[in-house]
């Protein structure tokens, strides 16, 4: 996709926990279709804890809307052979695209810890599929502002050099709101030799307080600016929603005139702001 000289977009959703919640996140996958993205892909959730619906969920959208998925997989909670296990599924159900994550701690760990005979670091995940020789195209994760754990931009580029080496074939942004900050990022990852396609990560906003609890757990920030012009239309949602698809817009736009490779959109399982975004940029 990433040699056809055209956006590569794509969408991420999350799993739900219920049966009622993957149908309805069934149905934005089948209005955001007629966006004709990319890809979709589908998260693995907070500690692992919802990798049965992320495999069936991308079999499912696969199979049955004829649209390409790539399904996060995470070092959490598993052995090397059990996630063995789940990439040969993958496989065998027909996908060919993967996210390979470190990933979060469980819920109430301060720290990761892998279980016994798993995986430390996302760069051994890479590895593992690469050594297992699976079919499978691998993209891995980066952070235009250094991952949350660690403010030291080099040592984060250190870590990131060593899952392209692993073998990733492309890299998705963490979300975030000032381009500078994504140029800046691929100019220190040109330097030291990284050239696969970085694909920029964009949240429309849709509610300010949700957005705030993302970015202090991711640790993204939000420019003064973008604060300001929220501020101001605080206490009307709709104007809230008109604000943050707006901004994406911009950023967007930006991004594909300085040469993105495309846009990966995080929905957070709504179709209605990613559409109004897709729509303005003529995607």
């Amino acid at each position: 996709m990433f040699g056809r000289g055209v956006p590569v977009v794509s969408f991420e959703f999350f799993p739900p926990k219920t049966d009622e919640g993957v149908e309805q996140l069934y149905a934005t996958v089948e209005a955001l279709r007629k966006c004709r993205p990319s890809f979709v892909s589908v998260t693995y959730g907070a500690g692992g804890s919802t990798r049965d619906r992320t495999l069936d969920l991308v079999s499912r959208i696969q199979r049955e809307l004829g649209v390409v998925t790539m399904a996060h997989l995470t070092c959490v909670g598993s052995t090397r052979e059990e996630i063995g296990v789940l990439l040969q599924r993958l496989v065998d159900a027909g996908i060919r695209n993967v996210l390979a994550l470190r990933g979060d701690p469980p819920k109430g760990a301060a720290e990761f810890v892998p279980v016994p005979g798993g995986f430390r670091y996302a760069s051994e995940l890479v590895a593992f599929i690469r050594d297992r020789g699976f079919d499978l195209c691998v993209g891995a994760a980066c952070y235009p502002e250094g991952h949350v754990e660690t403010r030291d931009l080099e040592a984060d580029l250190r870590h990131l050099q060593a899952k392209v080496a692993a073998g990733a074939d492309f890299l998705v942004s963490q979300l975030f709101f000032d381009n500078e900050d994504y140029r800046a990022f691929v100019r220190r990852a040109r330097a030291v030799g990284i050239d696969v396609p970085i694909v920029p990560g964009l949240m429309p906003v849709t509610n300010v307080g949700q957005t705030e609890r993302f970015t202090q757990l991711c640790g993204s920030r939000i420019p003064q600016e973008l604060h300001r012009r929220l501020r101001i239309v605080a206490s009307d949602p709709a104007a809230v929603v008109a604000t943050g698809v707006q901004w994406s817009v911009d950023q967007g736009r930006a991004l594909l005139r300085d040469g993105a490779p495309g846009l990966h959109f995080y929905t957070l399982n709504r179709s209605s702001a990613t559409l109004a975004v897709h729509a303005a940029l003529g995607l």
